[in-house]
Order: structure tokens, then C-alpha cells, then sequence
């Protein structure tokens, strides 16, 4: 095991050795370490020696989930690893935000997966509802994807990118919530320009 979990280990067996191995319970042992988040199964056993062997499998963190108790690391199947108390420290790690997002990792990853051609401007993913997913891009920017289908509506709006460098407009959101009727959401000075360039559009004619 890593330091960290082993030292965890070490702390949670309340054993005071030397120790008779008859007197060792190793079921109640075990299930106190695979209690411990970071641990998703182990074994006990006493080897040659009468040396008490623990072997443990470590659940390894893929996203950053920001709940009401701050940075949690969650693995593939979105069971707490532990607490990340700086997101500086984990940089190759997703952020996910919102209630029930654990719930969806798995779908998370395949989002951030697909988004793979914004990540240098991709900074979390928000569950909205717990029903469906944001996109959040750097200069506070938005893609809002429907209930279903999201990672092809995603797709979709990384072709347009690629197309006319949609995202790089004065754009607040694209919204797909709808797939039949897409929207774009301006800033309020592109809003203004639009209506200045209408008006002298109006004039002229």
C-alpha cells in the first residue's frame, strides 16, 4: 500500500504485538481496512515468520467532485478515495460540482473524454439537477447538454468550434437542452453591438 494508507492501516488495527495468532480475528480485521475510503479490498493472512501480512487493492482517484464539504476524490465507480483539500494538487485530475454527481462519473469521463479538443479551456463539468450536465470553458462560458445523448451533443458543438470557431465569439452559452433547437446566449456587448449595427442597417434603409 502507499504510505498514507498504510500508515492508515497501521493506526486503525488495534494491535499490540507480540500477539498469538490464535487471538487474531483476521474477518473483523479485514473489514476494518477495506472500511477504510481509500481501500477497495484486502487480504489478511499470517506467512511464514508469524508475520501478519496485509495485502490491499487502493481505489485510485480519476475526478474531483466539489460537494457542500468541499474537494473529494471519487474513483471510476464514484466511491470516495478521500479528501483533496487543494485542487493545485491534483491538475490531471476532472472537476465535477453538484448534488449527485458521483452518481455519474463514468459518464463525466466520457464528457471530458470527448472534450478532449477544449481542454486547454476546460476547467468542470456541473451537474445540474441531477439530471443532466454543463460544460463549464474558461471566460465563463457554457455548453448546456440535454438529459440524453450528451457526449454526441457535446460532439456536436466541438464541430461547429472546429467549423466557424464558434466558442471563440462573444458567446455566454450554447444551449442544446433542447436538441431540435439549439440556442446561443450572447454577452450583453454583443447584444448591444447586434442592435447598433441593426439600427444603422434600419437607417440606411
Amino acid at each position: 500500500a502507499s504510505d498514507i494508507v498504510a500508515d492508515g492501516i497501521r493506526q486503525m488495527l488495534p494491535l499490540d504485538f507480540p500477539i498469538s495468532s490464535f487471538d487474531l480475528d483476521l474477518e473483523a480485521m479485514r473489514a476494518t481496512v477495506v472500511a477504510l475510503d481509500p481501500v477497495k479490498s484486502a487480504r489478511l493472512y499470517v506467512r511464514q515468520g508469524n508475520v501478519l501480512q496485509v495485502d490491499v487493492v487502493e481505489r485510485i482517484p480519476v475526478v474531483l467532485w466539489r460537494n457542500e464539504r468541499g474537494l473529494q476524490l471519487l474513483d471510476n465507480e464514484g466511491v470516495l478515495v478521500g479528501p483533496a483539500f487543494v485542487r493545485a494538487d491534483w491538475p490531471e485530475l476532472p472537476l465535477i460540482v453538484g448534488d449527485g454527481a458521483d452518481k455519474y462519473v463514468t459518464e463525466a469521463l466520457d464528457l471530458v473524454a470527448a472534450a478532449e479538443p477544449l481542454s486547454t479551456r476546460l476547467r468542470g463539468l456541473v451537474r445540474m439537477g441531477e439530471r443532466r450536465w454543463d460544460v463549464v470553458l474558461d471566460r465563463d462560458q457554457r455548453i448546456l447538454l440535454p438529459e440524453t445523448e450528451a457526449v454526441q451533443a457535446l460532439e456536436r458543438v466541438i464541430a461547429m468550434d472546429q467549423a466557424v470557431d464558434m466558442l471563440e465569439r462573444d458567446l455566454v452559452a450554447v444551449d442544446l437542452r433542447l436538441p431540435n433547437r439549439p440556442t446561443l446566449r450572447m454577452t450583453d456587448g454583443a447584444v448591444q453591438e447586434l442592435l447598433r449595427i441593426r439600427a444603422i442597417e434600419a437607417g440606411e434603409q
